[in-house]
């Protein structure tokens, strides 16, 4: 029910309560019990008083949810085009799920109109508020990291090449000897080799953004104390169905020690020691296991000038990007090399 009211609307700047959705409720409330929210209006047909932000919150939602909107008005977004012929969108500010889905849906159909394909949503941690509204308009989990969700969808009605996650994840293992032909080594205190007596090299995962390189020399660090420099790559294997059901690669890397004093890392190390290569290649679970076996020929071979692995060479991408180039070594890699250095 609507009555006049000839008093003039107030313009005090008092603290916005509650909007939107919330105040909807109450309309809702009152609907579902069978009572009526009165509103008052002043003679320039503007609402006063008692229940005024209601009525503008469900004048508001209303005009949100049935006036067209078109791209350019999504102010809380960020949106480029990919390379492939997509959209990438970025949602910066905060939005309710309503007004998200309206949007949503009106650019969904200007971009199939444009002939856009693969279509994606990045949903920072804080606006989480909005996944429900994406996937019910079609979109689907692509990743996610710490701080945000990717959403993707397939426009066009042809198979899907959206390119999928990362498949893998990379793992170094580090092989060092100092001159008494003793193996740097260590027993874990969790995980496969906790409490199993094993003795194995210092092993981890490579970061994000970090090179191989480096990666093994930062693990070193942190579980055994010893500093050390890299040599080169001898080896390494891939796996399937391992963390979190995605492949895995693994390097197995010759460093060579600059320090010898040991300090294990206490939250991860059981204990730490130098021991004689040959009686850490004799262990039972080396000699049992054929790639731990395999392994560990392979540095014996390369301990006894027998075998060549890949050094890493610092070189430059067609983007500008400094990166590493792993190659083998022998009579061609050296003159490779010899010819990069004098150029």
């Amino acid at each position: 029910m609507a009555s006049i009211d000839d008093e003039s609307g107030s313009s005090s700047k008092k603290t916005v309560g509650k909007r939107g959705v919330t105040r909807l409720q109450k309309i809702h409330k009152a609907k579902s019990n069978g009572k009526r929210i009165e509103v008052q209006w002043n003679s320039r047909g503007q609402p006063i008083k008692h229940n005024s932000k209601t009525f503008a919150s469900f004048i508001g939602v209303t005009v949100r949810r049935l006036v067209p909107i078109s791209l350019d008005n999504w102010s809380a977004k960020k949106n480029k085009e990919d390379k492939f012929g997509g959209v990438i969108l970025t949602v910066q500010n905060p939005m309710d799920s309503y007004s998200f889905a309206s949007k949503l849906e009106h650019s969904m159909s200007l971009w199939t109109q444009q002939g856009k394909k693969g279509i994606w949503i990045n949903l920072p941690l804080q606006h989480s508020n909005l996944v429900h509204s994406a996937v019910k308009a079609g979109f689907r989990y692509h990743h996610a990291e710490s701080d945000y969700l990717m959403l993707v969808y397939w426009i066009p009605h042809t198979p899907d090449s959206i390119p999928a996650n990362a498949s893998h994840r990379l793992g170094v293992g580090a092989f060092i000897v100092n001159n008494k032909r003793e193996v740097l080594v260590v027993q874990e205190t969790s995980g496969r080799f906790g409490g199993t007596g094993v003795w194995k090299m210092p092993t981890g995962a490579v970061n994000e953004g970090e090179d191989i390189c480096d990666a093994v020399i930062r693990e070193v660090k942190e579980e055994t104390g010893v500093e050390t420099e890299f040599v080169e790559v001898l080896a390494f294997r891939q796996s399937h169905k391992s963390f979190f059901q995605k492949s895995d690669l693994f390097f197995v890397c010759m460093l060579q020690p600059q320090s010898f004093d040991i300090q294990s890392q206490a939250s991860e190390i059981e204990a730490t020691k130098w021991m004689p290569v040959e009686d850490y290649a004799a262990q039972p679970f080396v000699q049992e296991n054929e790639l731990f076996d395999f392994i560990a020929k392979i540095c014996l071979s390369k301990l006894n000038d027998n075998y060549t692995g890949f050094s890493n060479v610092p070189t430059t991408t067609s983007s500008g990007k400094k990166t590493y180039l792993y190659l083998n070594n022998d009579a061609i890699g050296s003159h490779l090399l010899a010819s990069k250095e004098q150029a």
